[in-house]
């Protein structure tokens, strides 16, 4: 570890030692105060150099210095340098040079979703503390070898759903939760939109300054895609593609709408149950089923036709808890989430947080506290990505667990992914929570992992 690195994590108490502070009220004294001198600051590698690494560690500038970027894409490499470190950034087209690195400790890793556990396993195994953006895995059992690898490893591991840290609206929501406002839940809902369509994409050869085998990396080969509609008026129209953020609408990438914003609200919803003492001994739903609507046909759980988008468009799934609780994801109503409990009623989404339950307060407010201890007693600061961001750093320091920890996004995950699975077959599942497997599926249970493409394998080390 670094001289500065080491200056950086014994800087002050103030954040180690803040706990039990109110939601309305945290202290002045911040990691933004702490890190402004050039030795406090966080020497950072960026891998994955799109839309959501520049958001993110434009958010963490004030604390962090962006030393190293890699990405299969070279012309998104060189802006991602320009903008977040005047040009001064090492940059990589193979992300492991920046794990052989001795100078960095901390990663951001903002890949596409099939390109997340390859290298945060091999950056945990390297010593690396990460910051992974959502969702942290493509399959069930990817998340199984992080949360083993995490344990082993004991390295600090953010995942990037920064609702977690939208105190005025979720972590507010969560409180009156754990603080009983809307009692005995009854039924949780995840509303996250419907997903997108496009017709078929012309196969065309990928622009020079993008390796698309190595953007491919663990998947199975497909040709690239890509087709831009005619622009009307002076908004320049966002391309259809099979590559750069398009990728999610794609089952060989991703999950689509289920497990992009599935999780960010199924997140808040196991969240919630989990505050409640109704997530079940394991933390895990009983079963999952319900309907879902895709914009090609399927054949044992893949999509018949790859020229076009084939993740779900419309769904309504129930996954089932203990005690018949059910937590619902749907398209067609208001994004956000729904928590339903015998005393009340209440809805959160990123602006919003209203219901009955919350016009009380106003009379009987929460504890002062109520708002620490969902959060794990962590310092807060700022609110959003910016707190996500802080959080995690501190963490890195004292080596407390994160408030988006990979255990529990992996139980929130896995109903995510268990959806996708019970959409693309079209049938019920029986899920034990305790072994991490479908019961009596055997075509199911194949879906819980994916074969990794040989030159593409992780390395254990």
């Amino acid at each position: 570890m670094s001289t500065t690195r080491r200056q950086f994590l014994t800087t002050t108490t103030s954040l180690a030692t803040a706990v039990s502070v109110p939601y309305f009220g945290w202290q002045k004294k911040t990691l933004a105060d702490e890190s402004q001198s050039k030795n406090d600051r966080v020497s950072i590698g960026l891998i994955g150099a799109g839309g959501m690494g520049l958001g993110n560690l434009r958010a963490a500038s004030q604390w962090v210095d962006v030393v190293a970027i890699a990405d299969a894409d070279a012309g998104r490499v060189s802006a991602a340098n320009n903008t977040l470190s005047d040009g001064k950034a090492k940059e990589y087209a193979d992300y492991r040079a920046i794990l052989d690195r001795k100078d960095i400790d901390v990663l951001h890793i903002a890949t596409p979703d099939h390109w997340h556990t390859k290298p945060l396993v091999e950056a945990m195994l390297a010593g690396k503390d990460v910051y992974c953006e959502k969702p942290l895995t493509l399959t069930i059992d990817e998340g199984k070898l992080i949360r083993k690898v995490q344990k082993e490893t004991g390295r600090v591991v953010q995942v990037g759903t920064q609702q977690r840290s939208q105190f005025e609206e979720f972590v507010k929501a969560i409180a009156m939760v754990a603080d009983g406002r809307v009692g005995k839940i009854k039924k949780v809902t995840a509303a996250i939109g419907a997903g997108p369509t496009c017709g078929p994409l012309p196969t065309v050869t990928p622009p020079a300054e993008l390796d698309w085998d190595r953007w491919l990396g663990p998947v199975p080969a497909v040709d690239y895609r890509y087709f831009r509609k005619p622009s009307s008026g002076k908004k320049r129209a966002r391309p259809n593609t099979n590559c750069h953020y398009e990728f999610r609408w794609w089952y060989e990438f991703s999950g689509g709408k289920l497990t992009d914003w599935g999780a960010h609200h199924v997140d808040i919803a196991v969240w919630a149950l989990e505050q409640a003492g109704q997530a079940g001994e394991h933390g895990g739903p009983t079963g999952i089923g319900g309907k879902a609507t895709h914009p090609v046909p399927f054949k044992n759980g893949m999509p018949v036709d790859r020229d076009r988008y084939n993740t779900a468009t419309a769904f309504l799934l129930t996954a089932t808890y203990p005690e018949n609780v059910e937590l619902i994801i749907r398209h067609d109503t208001d994004n956000g989430v729904t928590i339903e409990g015998d005393k009340g009623k209440i809805f959160v989404n990123r602006g919003k947080l209203v219901g009955a339950p919350v016009e009380a307060l106003a009379d009987d407010p929460l504890p002062e506290d109520a708002i620490a201890k969902v959060y794990k007693n962590l310092p807060m600061e700022a609110d959003g990505r910016k707190a996500h961001w802080a959080t995690f750093l501190n963490c890195v320091k004292t080596r407390k667990d994160p408030i988006s920890d990979v255990h529990s996004h992996m139980r929130a995950l896995n109903v995510c992914h268990l959806a996708g699975i019970s959409a693309r077959l079209g049938r019920d599942l029986t899920w034990d929570a305790t072994s991490e497997h479908i019961t009596g599926d055997n075509e199911a249970n194949a879906m819980l992992s994916r074969p990794y493409r040989k030159e593409y394998k992780i390395n254990m080390g």
